[in-house]
């Protein structure tokens, strides 16, 4: 019998990254149906907004097949994101300040200089500065899944690298929705939620190892969220900081804490039926002349500019700084071509790029599928330039000195 590994996120890097393919599939699916001729297409569109039923929240009104997706499941895999920066913190790569300085570093770089690329096209353009965030996020499993298709051409220490500063990226895209895209406020609800909270806190300081009590914490804080104004996923993270964890310093694969059970209980649902449910209902977008035209237009080219150029120049421009000035050292056994290579996969923003632009463009589905068009581009010629640049650089040898 082989041992399974108890560590989810090296279970994800070691499977090759297969929920990012499944990924990349339901978004290519969506855009076949999405472009299908004659009126098959709206099949496809009618199906995402087919009425289920019920009412949750006033300001949604009747639940469709999307909002459940967005907004319900959606919840799910923010609890594993969730769960994923508290092990990390806890008992994982960013354990330490010296182990966070620069996926920090670079993290921050590299959703700040997007977004004033972004801001830079779109100047003088009115309603479209709601957009900033769109291409400030990295998409953790679209990217894991290119690196998985390079094999041993991307050394480890880039691929746990990528992975820290997608994660302290997505705690970044979780404060910006929180606080950039939330509306109406319910303060009735928020102060149930944060009651809610305080009483999961307690849970955890008592002793509590059940995963039930959380799990049933966890959909009662999703629903007063709803109600909140506050987007609803974000109850996810919220209820993961209050699972229990159980540290185990060197050898991370050994913790068989309630964190632990849990991330390894949603982890497959996440990464093989929720993002790709995600994808498939997102990324239709019909590829005629319009579309062609609306690429040149400020928003897609903002999105598109922000996730390809300034990702890049954010994440390789402050490693390469925070090197130079002694700040912390870059990772080891990568040459500067390879974090080059690296830095543009960072530019592929796809599932939480497309998440906060259906938020910061409520209402407005001209600007929606502009944002979906640009997100797309951008994504798609970050990974062919990545991958190009990971395929032809020369490996590192190991022990060899690296230049710089």
């Amino acid at each position: 019998m082989t041992k399974r590994p108890a560590s989810a996120l090296r279970n994800f890097l070691a499977g090759e990254a297969g929920g990012g393919v499944l990924l990349m599939v339901a978004a290519a699916l969506a855009m076949v149906m999405a472009n299908l001729p004659g009126g098959a297409s709206h099949i496809y569109h009618a199906m995402m907004e087919t009425l289920t039923g019920p009412i949750l929240a006033p300001a949604l009104g009747p639940m469709t097949i999307h909002l459940w997706i967005n907004d319900g499941l959606m919840a799910i895999f923010f609890l594993l994101v969730g769960l994923e920066i508290k092990r990390e913190f806890v008992d994982g790569g960013l354990s330490t300040w010296e182990r966070r300085r620069l996926p920090f570093i670079a993290a921050g770089a590299g959703m700040i200089v997007p977004a004033l690329v972004y801001l830079l096209v779109t100047t003088g353009q009115p309603g479209l500065a709601r957009g900033w965030a769109i291409p400030a996020a990295t998409d953790i499993a679209f990217a894991i899944g290119v690196l998985a298709l390079l094999g041993r051409r991307a050394p480890a220490s880039l691929k746990l690298f990528l992975t820290a500063v997608a994660i302290v990226d997505d705690m970044g895209a979780v404060a910006i929705i929180a606080l950039a895209y939330s509306h109406g406020i319910n303060l009735w609800a928020l102060g149930g939620a944060l009651i809610l909270l305080t009483g999961m806190f307690a849970l955890n300081r008592a002793g509590v190892k059940k995963l039930m009590p959380y799990l049933i914490g966890f959909l009662l804080l999703w629903y007063l969220m709803l109600l909140s104004g506050v987007h609803a996923t974000i109850a996810g993270v919220l209820a993961a900081i209050t699972i229990p964890v159980r540290s185990t310093p060197g050898a991370p694969d050994q913790g068989h804490s309630p964190l632990h059970r849990l991330e390894h209980l949603i982890h497959p649902w996440s990464a093989y039926l929720i993002v790709p449910l995600f994808g498939f209902a997102n990324a239709g977008i019909a590829l005629n002349g319009d579309a062609m035209e609306a690429l040149l237009s400020p928003l897609p080219l903002g999105v598109a500019g922000g996730l390809l150029l300034g990702k890049q120049a954010g994440v390789f421009g402050s490693i390469w700084l925070a090197q130079k000035l002694g700040i912390a050292a870059r990772p080891s056994g990568a040459s500067w071509l390879q974090i080059y290579g690296m830095a543009l996969l960072c530019g592929i923003g796809f599932t939480m790029s497309l998440f906060i632009g259906a938020l910061a463009f409520p209402n407005a589905a001209l600007l929606i599928e502009e944002t979906k068009i640009g997100i797309l581009a951008g994504s798609l010629l970050s990974a062919l330039c990545g991958y190009v640049v990971l395929r032809l650089a020369p490996s590192v040898r190991p022990g060899a000195p690296t230049a710089g």
